[in-house]
């Protein structure tokens, strides 16, 4: 089987070796396990590898690269313009080696992936949407779009669309789906969290507004300012991270506020293994997989009721929603912090329904979609 995988994920080469994304890759890897040849269309980096990339595992590897490309502005439109033809034929000469089709989407590149599978009516495809498909949310407009045409049986033949969470009025296309991070392996016995000694929160995600890390900043110090021995730790970077350590310095928080920047797997996991919740107050997401991610570890999540949070959450009964409303969600978190045994039942909610959803589990799941 050829596989064509097309996605806006920026991929570097190192050693011959093709790095991306390390939790896209890694999911990827469950989906080309016994395929004969791996065709990726994609951006390519100049940058140097990180410590948040991995490799491909897959011998017989073709890439395509293409540019990225936004029509953030009329600079942009313009260059776009230019670049979606050569883009567009690209993907339409990989699709004809296709023995399966998969799109990776939201994003521009899966716009395009969109519009060129139409003319391959008779091939086997997926496509992950790994953002939000609630009906409901406000979107952009390519999002909507990406969304009208997957959910088009007319105009999507022959695909199944994985998305996060189920939606009334789905086509019969469409089918829930989750992802992972971690194997029946790694299911360590959980480490006790003590509420006696100091209670530590993480964040795990990109310093951007719509992840809202300065929410996360402030609940925290409330519960500080409340005489709480609470501390926060986030990993990643983004643009806002010069922003927030403007507003740790200005409000004195740095014995309490941590930022570690883009850390490895394995330094995250301990993170999560030493802390008691997991916040991710964002704007929009698919499946969370911090949220999944710190569950798995016995953190209580605290997240905005967004995609299919409020399922993995149980609407608040394995976790705290978030109002947004800073006095309402730091009385919400003192409360469990107040009751041991809400705080440990939670826990153990929390990690039990995360557990299921392992690895062994995905692959599975993608076997049994590659061999319909």
């Amino acid at each position: 089987m050829t596989f064509v995988i097309i996605t806006h994920v920026p991929h570097t080469i190192e050693n011959k070796a093709f790095y991306a994304y390390a939790p896209y890759v890694r999911e990827m890897n469950s989906w080309i396990k016994g395929i004969d040849k791996l065709i990726i269309v994609a951006p390519f980096s100049n940058s140097a590898k990180t410590v948040i990339e991995i490799s491909y595992e897959h011998e017989n590897i073709e890439f395509i690269p293409i540019d990225g490309f936004d029509i953030l502005s009329l600079k942009a439109i313009g260059r776009s313009i230019y670049k979606i033809p050569r883009i567009s034929l690209h993907l339409f000469l990989a699709m004809q080696k296709a023995d399966h089709i998969h799109l990776r989407c939201p994003g521009n590149i899966g716009l395009l992936g969109c519009l060129v599978q139409i003319l391959f009516p008779n091939k086997i495809k997926t496509a992950k949407y790994a953002g939000n498909w609630d009906p409901k949310s406000r979107q952009p407009v390519s999002y909507r779009l990406q969304k009208w045409i997957l959910s088009n049986v007319f105009l999507t033949q022959n695909m199944q669309v994985l998305v996060y969470g189920e939606w009334e009025g789905s086509t019969r296309n469409i089918k829930p789906f989750f992802t992972s991070t971690y194997t029946e392996a790694d299911k360590l016995p959980l480490i006790e969290k003590n509420l006696k000694s100091r209670i530590n929160f993480v964040f795990v995600g990109t310093l951007v507004r719509g992840k809202n890390p300065l929410y996360a900043i402030q609940l925290v110090e409330a519960l500080f300012k409340k005489g709480l021995d609470v501390a926060l730790t986030l990993y990643g970077e983004g643009i806002e991270r010069e922003a927030l350590e403007h507003y740790i310095i200005q409000h004195n928080l740095a014995k309490i506020i941590f930022l570690e920047g883009n850390q490895s797997k394995e330094v995250l996991q301990k993170g999560y293994q030493s802390s008691h919740f997991v916040i991710l107050p964002s704007e929009s997401e698919g499946w969370p997989k911090a949220v999944a991610e710190g569950m798995f570890w016995g953190c209580i999540p605290i997240a905005t009721s967004v995609s299919c949070v409020p399922f993995m959450l149980e609407q608040g009964n394995r976790g705290v929603l978030l109002t947004m409303n800073l006095e309402e969600d730091q009385f919400q978190i003192e409360a469990i912090i107040n009751d041991e045994a809400d705080f440990e039942n939670k826990s153990k909610k929390a990690s039990d329904w995360s557990r299921y959803y392992t690895m062994d589990v995905f692959e599975k799941e993608i076997n049994k979609l590659l061999q319909s």
